[in-house]
């Protein structure tokens, strides 16, 4: 059958984001809202199969690793018989040959992350859209000086610099690139700047803990929504924890904690490549 083009009409056609990343998630929606289309975000994959099947998208752009449910997992679930109308742009930081043959055996459109992302993304939306489309043409044109990471990001913030070398050892096995912060000071600037997907915060820092960080990520519409694990050698009364818990906090860990507990939570947030082993964050 042959493809009918879609009539610009006031009815705008539905792409659907996958993403665990916040950074690529803002990146992909400001620009495919600028092109005219109606945007909904997911972080999970299982969140996206919700989403879809509750408001069907014609248009579906996942990344590959993201927690629970991941892209090609997605893809397999929407890109059934009942649903061919639904296009396919599925993103990796890391496109391996079985990976470019899942894609092109579900008549998906892949694009590795990275400069030329966008320009492969932005092709194959275009036949949604009307060459006259409000923001089409500045979005075909315009060059996006943004770097797109490969992998995702976890910024860990401590003023004990042994904590912040081991976590970051451990997060680079998992997959992982870490930031790094010695207070709630500086840890907010960072946040604001490379949204990171989850942070791992100490209790007390000298200058900014976690009670102002929460403050002011959650008061800040960049950052309100980033999943936060408090961590610290002393357990906080009850009154003190719902209090944290009210103020946006995720979870708390108490030190020493086994990093197989840690990183089983961090993967509810985003994919890591991680294989459960004996060890412990000190005190």
């Amino acid at each position: 059958m042959t493809e009918q083009p879609i009539e610009a009409s006031s009815k705008l056609v539905k792409v659907l984001i996958a993403d665990d990343d916040p950074n690529v998630a803002q990146f992909l929606a400001d620009r495919c809202t600028k092109m005219g289309f109606e945007v909904q975000v997911a972080t999970n994959g299982l969140q996206a199969a919700i989403m879809a099947r509750q408001n069907r998208p014609q248009v579906l752009i996942s990344d590959v690793n993201m927690p629970g449910l991941d892209g090609l997992a997605l893809c397999q679930r929407l890109l059934g018989p009942e649903n061919k109308s639904i296009e396919a742009i599925v993103i990796t930081g890391n496109l391996s040959p079985e990976t470019e043959t899942r894609c092109e055996a579900y008549g998906a459109v892949y694009a590795r992350k990275g400069p030329e992302m966008w320009n492969i993304v932005r092709s194959a939306l275009a036949k949604f859209l009307p060459p006259t489309a409000p923001g089409a043409a500045e979005v075909e044109t315009s060059a996006f000086q943004v770097v797109i990471p490969d992998r995702p990001r976890i910024l860990v913030i401590d003023d004990d610099p042994d904590v912040s070398r081991l976590f970051g050892s451990r997060l680079r096995k998992a997959g992982v690139d870490p930031l790094f912060a010695a207070d709630g000071s500086a840890g907010y600037r960072i946040a604001c700047r490379e949204k990171p997907s989850v942070i791992i915060s100490d209790y007390f820092m000298a200058n900014g803990d976690v009670n102002y960080l929460l403050w002011r990520l959650r008061s800040t519409p960049a950052t309100e929504n980033i999943p936060v694990f408090v961590m610290s050698g002393r357990r906080p009364d009850d009154a003190t924890e719902t209090g944290l818990t009210r103020s946006g906090m995720t979870r708390f860990f108490l030190k020493p904690f086994g990093f197989d507990e840690m990183f089983q939570a961090l993967q509810k947030y985003c994919a890591l490549d991680y294989q459960p082993r004996e060890s412990q964050l000190p005190h």
